[in-house]
């Protein structure tokens, strides 16, 4: 029997509930998934709130470590045993074990444990499209990376590092300061205490930065655009403070003939062969050093409500392992 999460209505933490659930065999181009280490993602909060709609019932979560139970008719590629990991984009991940797609896991190689997969794979995947495929960064620019100091956050400073970019890093509290220096960012600001995008002038020289990487939303969103150097890019990827609305294209003109992308992570790991490049560069990532999973909190799988509450109280650091 299966223990897993399921929303009937959308809302805050208290919607979640627990439920037993009787799995029947993995059917066609599926596999029965045991997990080992769920990881929490901002977007599991967008899908609980109805930020991001979904059919109801619904489960939650979507990346999550295990080991391969058994596998349906048709499967190649995995056997029982296996470790493996997913990111979605099918929602489940908050359950001890459940049938999932074959096509979206990924094997772990023996040196990446459930642990750093649970924790590094949406964020460390989601960072590596959006520098390296999304924004194309070049050694030598400078760029600017908003709550620097999240699970994201850090892994973004630390790889933007890694390719030779100065990092301009803003965090929400004081005693976060210390995590985005340690993630090797070159300049820390206040969001809530400093003119960001003032600061940011100030550091460039009045230019502004080639890149800004925004997964705030809403409260960063002016800040980002006063930020930003003539015909420089705005990457708008997450809603932690609310979604961006009425964006002005001659507002963009103005700022400088700005460009801005609101990308999401499954138009860059739509193919296979997407996939493999993606996550191959990651484990690269990790095993290098460049970047780490860094854990800030565990909770048990079903204090998941209580994990919600924290990450949405901006009180959680790095990342947070959900243990079933």
């Amino acid at each position: 029997m299966a223990r897993m999460a399921r929303i009937e209505r959308t809302g805050g933490p208290e919607v979640i509930e627990w439920v037993d659930v009787d799995l029947p065999p993995p059917g066609p181009g599926e596999v029965r998934m045991r997990n080992t280490a769920v990881g929490l993602n901002f977007i599991d909060t967008y899908h609980r709130s109805g930020l991001y709609p979904v059919e109801l019932p619904s489960g939650l979560g979507g990346e999550a470590a295990g080991v391969v139970e058994a596998v349906g008719e048709g499967v190649t590629g995995f056997a029982p045993g296996d470790s493996v990991a997913t990111f979605g984009p099918g929602l489940g991940a908050y359950s001890t074990e459940r049938n999932v797609k074959a096509a979206t896991l990924f094997k772990l190689p023996d040196d990446i444990s459930d642990e750093t997969a649970a924790a590094a794979l949406l964020k460390g995947g989601t960072v590596e499209f959006l520098v390296e495929r999304c924004a194309r960064v070049q050694p030598g620019w400078t760029v600017l990376v908003h709550a620097a100091a999240g699970g994201v956050g850090q892994i973004a400073v630390r790889w933007l590092k890694a390719i030779g970019t100065t990092v301009i890093a803003t965090v929400g509290h004081a005693d976060k300061v210390a995590l985005a220096r340690d993630a090797g960012a070159d300049h820390v600001l206040l969001s809530r205490e400093e003119d960001i995008a003032a600061r940011v002038r100030e550091i460039t020289g009045g230019v502004g930065v080639e890149v800004v990487f925004d997964g705030v939303g809403k409260a960063t969103w002016k800040a980002s655009l006063g930020s930003t150097k003539r015909r420089g890019l705005i990457v708008s990827f997450g809603n932690a403070s609310g979604p961006v609305d009425g964006v002005n294209l001659v507002e963009l003109a103005r700022a400088g003939s700005l460009y801005v992308s609101r990308p999401t992570m499954f138009d860059y790991y739509v193919t296979p062969e997407e996939r493999a490049t993606g996550s191959e560069r990651l484990f690269e990532m990790l095993r290098s050093g460049a970047i780490r999973a860094d854990i800030g909190q565990r909770f048990a799988l079903e204090d998941v409500a209580d994990a919600h509450r924290a990450l949405e109280a901006g009180q959680t650091t790095g990342s947070t392992i959900l243990v079933p």
